[in-house]
């Protein structure tokens, strides 16, 4: 497989304290990969080295599988964009204008903008100004600076944080579509992890400074706790009827419960009847994203 990242045992010391512990990190071409871990977890640290914004303290990393410090991976850079922090928009002006700017910023001439207004969804805005943007609009625009050097890889931290349910959707729509019609690799960090969940294609979680594991999308299924759910008139009954056939059980009210061994559902159903316990439903249901990070962490504060 080819990778356009690696890192390799990646450390970040501030003084003593410790922000990145051993990082190691391999990011597919042509993945969206959905870095995932809580607030001060170090994935804004490792975004920042990356990106060339920090050095870190030791650790290796190759970007398209070249060593960070070799000419080839500095080269690559010109063909990475990046929105770690708010970039500088200017209020006054309008899309058309910033985007001007950020081409002559770097040298460019502006031959792409209109297709990279048509791409991010503003080329119809005309005149309006920014200062009366939506916030999605916002972060639309600062993913359009990040495509002014029309990169393959493209690395967002928390590009969807504060925005609405309509912004959102349309950054997510966004993403999507460089994906698969530029094949833009996407390196996209977020604690809504519900919407990452929509996206990726690849994950890694990280917690503390630590990479706790990586994972693909179909393996992140695989892995994710199945069960059913089953609602009844008495989740008393319940439990002493799993109990008796064996079945891994979570009661989570008077009503309602998580099996999680396989079911034989006539056997089950019978077996409460008997003791005079109805059954109102029964699903299938599938660990989110959310509680299977919750259980990885959990799993690690209590080794």
């Amino acid at each position: 497989m080819d990778y356009i990242l690696q890192t390799d045992n990646i450390c970040k010391n501030y003084g003593k304290a410790k922000i990145l512990k051993d990082v190691s990190m391999s990011i597919p071409k042509g993945s969206i990969y959905g870095f995932v871990g809580k607030n001060g977890a170090g994935k804004t640290t490792l975004i920042r080295v990356i990106c060339g914004l920090l050095n870190q303290t030791s650790g290796t990393y190759k970007l398209n599988g070249e060593d960070s410090s070799s000419s080839a991976a500095i080269a690559f850079r010109k063909k990475m964009g990046a929105v770690v922090e708010t970039p500088s928009i200017y209020l006054q002006e309008n899309a058309r204008s910033n985007l001007l700017l950020q081409y002559k910023l770097i040298g460019k001439a502006p031959d792409g903008l209109d297709d990279i207004l048509k791409t991010v969804g503003l080329e119809n805005v005309g005149k309006k100004k920014v200062k009366n943007f939506s916030l999605g609009m916002r972060q639309r625009l600062a993913i359009a600076f990040a495509l002014v050097n029309d990169p393959e890889f493209l690395v967002l931290d928390e590009p969807i944080n504060g925005l609405d349910a309509q912004g959102i959707i349309e950054v997510r729509e966004l993403l999507q579509k460089l994906n698969r019609e530029r094949n833009v690799t996407i390196l996209i960090s977020s604690h809504i992890l519900e919407e990452l969940s929509k996206l990726a294609t690849h994950y890694g979680f990280i917690d503390k400074g630590h990479m706790l594991r990586e994972m693909s999308a179909e393996e992140l299924e695989n892995a994710s706790r199945k069960s059913t759910k089953i609602t009844v008139s008495d989740t008393k009954i319940l439990e002493d009827v799993l109990n008796e056939m064996g079945l891994e059980h979570k009661i989570v009210s008077n009503t309602e419960a998580y099996i999680y061994s396989t079911v034989k559902v006539t056997p089950l159903v019978l077996a409460l009847a008997d003791k005079n316990c109805e059954v109102v439903t029964m699903t299938e249901n599938t660990e989110s994203l959310e509680s299977f990070f919750v259980e990885l962490i959990g799993g690690t504060e209590n080794a």
